[in-house]
């Protein structure tokens, strides 16, 4: 399991890079975010939900069922959407509404 950054899209802002409990990103020549050992990628999603410009997806392999597909999150406001999207381009969007998850 990794995460996947997309440099076009990354700001390096380095939200993703503060909240990586395995120290696993970096800030490359460019400033923009890099994953220095993606075999290593616990696989938390931590720096996903962090990563506000979509720059970072996370791998669903077939070991996890995921068949290839890769998500990405969303937020807004309390409501935070994770978002799958298939290796033939179909998207399935889940909302969670953060205030209502931590009523349980």
């Amino acid at each position: 399991m990794s995460i996947r950054i997309d440099s076009q899209k990354c700001s390096g802002c380095g939200k993703c890079r503060e909240v990586c409990p395995g120290s696993l990103l970096s800030a490359g020549s460019s400033g923009k975010t890099e994953i220095t050992a993606p075999q290593d990628c616990w696989g938390c999603t931590s720096c996903l939900k962090e990563c506000t410009y979509r720059a970072i997806q996370y791998y669903l392999g077939a070991d996890i069922g995921g068949r290839g597909s890769l998500l990405y999150t969303r937020q807004d406001g309390s409501v935070l959407y994770w978002i799958v999207v298939q290796p033939d381009g179909r998207e399935r969007i889940i909302p969670v509404d953060k205030n209502q998850a931590n009523a349980y």
